[in-house]
C-alpha cells in the first residue's frame, strides 16, 4: 500500500515547481516589455528636416516661401542650350 502523506508531499513539490516556472516566465516577460518600451521610446523616428531658414515666423505658406533664405524667387534664371 502507498503512503498518503508521500503523495501529498509529491503534489506540493509539483505545485511549487510549476509556481516557480510561472513566476520566472512572468518576470522575463515584464523585463522584455520594459526593455522594448525604453527602446521604442528612445527611437521615435525623429529626423532633421531641411526647411527653409527664416520661414518660421511667416503667417502663411506663401509668405514663408517669399521670406525664406535661398528661395528660388531670387535665383538667377538658368538657360539651357540644346546642341
Amino acid at each position: 500500500m502507498s503512503d498518503p502523506s508521500a503523495l501529498a508531499d509529491q503534489t506540493a513539490t509539483d505545485h511549487a515547481v510549476i509556481g516557480g516556472v510561472v513566476a520566472v516566465v512572468v518576470f522575463i516577460t515584464l523585463c522584455l516589455i520594459i526593455v522594448l518600451g525604453r527602446y521604442l521610446a528612445r527611437h521615435k523616428g525623429t529626423y532633421l528636416t531641411n526647411e527653409a531658414k527664416g520661414a518660421e515666423d511667416a503667417p502663411d505658406a506663401d509668405t514663408a516661401i517669399i521670406n525664406a533664405e535661398g528661395n528660388q524667387a531670387n535665383a538667377d534664371e538658368k538657360k539651357e542650350y540644346f546642341i
